[in-house]
């Protein structure tokens, strides 16, 4: 059984840490969601998703899952006495969905001005898991330096960059394949039917494909 840290801020993208959310509170396989927003992050939603998830109470669960859950307990911004902000608290892996620079930036820099920051900086000093969801374009310099930095210490880099291998109908058929990826990553394991098990093509046609692709 996993215990799971979720944060969200104040990147484009909302939809995916809902949907995140959604999906490791029906698993079996997750017992515990610590789930915290950043100020800037529960604007974002607001405006994204309609939703109104100013606070920690019982109301922001039923705002993001459209039910109750018991396996989520949602921790505010600036509680620095949170139990997530402490690396005695034992979680397997911590994901920031989406990820705005300035999140990103701050945790390469070791700067925890709020619980996102502080809860990522415990889970690298305590090296666990943590997986950054970054939705930004164009990227500059510094966004570029700031994530070579994490990934050198260890921290997933997962841009929400959807495939299309899978042949997406419409845009739920996208984020939906995005999430079973970062499933993947965090272990938890999923009912998807779009996994790549290489290219149905045979003959020369398939090996002049397979050639192309390793060029």
């Amino acid at each position: 059984m996993k215990s799971i840290i979720v944060g969200i801020t104040g990147a484009s993208g909302s939809v995916y840490g809902q949907r995140l959310l959604a999906s490791l509170n029906a698993s079996h396989e997750v017992s515990r969601i610590d789930l915290v927003f950043s100020q800037a992050g529960v604007r974002v939603v607001g405006e994204e998703l309609g939703l109104n998830v100013a606070g920690s109470d019982r109301r922001v669960v039923r705002e993001m899952l459209g039910e109750d859950s018991e396996k989520v307990t949602v921790h505010p911004t600036n509680d620095i006495g949170a139990s997530i902000a402490s690396g005695s608290y034992l979680s397997d892996a911590m994901v920031i969905i989406p990820c705005s620079m300035g999140t990103l930036g701050a945790i390469a820099n070791g700067v925890s001005r709020d619980l996102v920051h502080r809860a990522a900086d415990v889970t690298i000093k305590e090296g666990r898991l943590l997986l950054l969801v970054p939705r930004e374009t164009p990227l500059n310099v510094i966004h570029l330096e700031n994530m070579l930095k994490l990934a050198r210490l260890g921290v997933r880099i997962l841009p929400a960059m959807p495939g299309f291998y899978h042949h997406p109908k419409t845009i739920d058929d996208l984020i939906e394949h995005f999430i079973h990826r970062l499933l993947d990553h965090l272990g938890v394991s999923h009912e998807q039917l779009t996994r790549w098990e290489g290219s149905k093509k045979s003959g020369r046609a398939g090996e002049r494909e397979s050639e192309r692709a390793g060029e």
